[in-house]
């Protein structure tokens, strides 16, 4: 029999490079916490910050009424940076987050509570994740968040995800299962595809990724029409270090299913030409006047289909494996 005793209290894990202003905002998050005795403590990363991120840190530590311990490491790249925090946690506990997401006032309470009621080693907690108010998200931004960059837009009333729902946005994890069955993928230097393939990792030995709508965290980061193409261009050679791991080989393959339905090759083939008569409408996509998610989707697809690094495979719109996108500022 479980104790579910052992899971009262966790350890947050921020890893951060260059953003102490945000940085700020979520530690503050943090203080603010109306339950602070369920943390156990909180790590903060940093991935070889130039700016003053560990004098932030120091301020903040002297302020909280738990541990806040600064940890340092030469730019290596989240994935090193989140193995780091793993290694020196000392909670049963982890919760991920970043450095540009802010925690609502119950976030811990929201993650303990589910893994009470789910002890299971392999459970696991995915919270949403929705733009900060301060950012004045645009509709764009509102589709992108929930359909390219997350895919929390595929989750509403569901209770349970699987491993492509791996976002260490708002992820909490037993200690002892990511010790025992995987780690992050050091080969990813970026913030790019290593939570999405260490999730599939861990599907094979047991991983359940529970959804709790209530862990509420804000991402304080704003993104034009631009900052979201030039942010999947950035991602190419993550894209192609993913497709050569075994978690890619399995999204090429359901890919490749996907693409052998009818009606797909005709579809790929009018979408370029349904985008260009669909560019008179580019003038508004960074406005706060809506416009139907296929247009979003149709012109983000176009403007990005050809520097993705997918080789071969063309992926459509639908099609494309979901990815986090994170860390450095753009």
């Amino acid at each position: 029999m479980v104790d579910r005793s052992s899971f009262n209290s966790l350890s947050v894990i921020i890893p951060t490079y260059n953003r102490e202003k945000v940085l700020a905002l979520a530690l503050d998050g943090y203080l603010a916490q109306s339950s602070p005795e369920l943390i156990h403590e909180l790590l903060v990363v940093d991935d070889g910050s130039t700016d003053n991120t560990e004098a932030v840190v120091g301020d903040f530590s002297r302020q909280a009424a738990f541990p806040i311990r600064y940890l340092r490491q030469s730019n290596k790249g989240p994935a090193a940076a989140r193995n780091l925090g793993i290694r020196e946690a000392l909670s049963d506990l982890i919760l991920f987050t970043d450095s540009d997401v802010i925690p609502k006032s119950d976030l811990v309470q929201q993650h303990i509570q589910l893994h009470q009621r789910n002890p299971e080693m392999g459970a696991a907690v995915l919270g949403h994740l929705s733009w900060a108010p301060a950012v004045a998200a645009t509709p764009f931004m509102r589709w992108y968040g929930e359909e390219k960059l997350f895919t929390f837009g595929q989750l509403r009333n569901k209770r349970q995800a699987d491993f492509h729902a791996f976002y260490t946005c708002n992820l909490s994890v037993k200690t002892e299962f990511l010790r025992t069955c995987g780690q992050f993928d050091e080969e990813f230097k970026s913030a790019a595809y290593e939570d999405t393939e260490l999730g599939y990792r861990l599907s094979k030995h047991g991983l359940q990724l529970l959804y709790n709508s209530s862990a509420i965290a804000y991402h304080h980061q704003f993104f034009s029409f631009q900052d979201a193409c030039r942010k999947t261009q950035a991602n190419a050679a993550a894209t192609q270090l993913f497709f050569q791991k075994e978690a890619g080989q399995q999204a090429l393959k359901e890919t490749a299913r996907r693409q052998s339905r009818p009606g797909h090759t005709l579809a790929k083939k009018l979408a370029p030409v349904v985008a260009g008569a669909l560019s008179p409408a580019r003038h508004l996509i960074n406005s706060h006047f809506p416009l139907p998610g296929i247009i979003y989707r149709l012109l983000f697809w176009t403007s990005t289909r050809e520097t993705t690094g997918l080789g071969a495979v063309a992926l459509s719109p639908a099609e494309a494996p979901q990815k986090t996108l994170y860390q450095k500022p753009l």
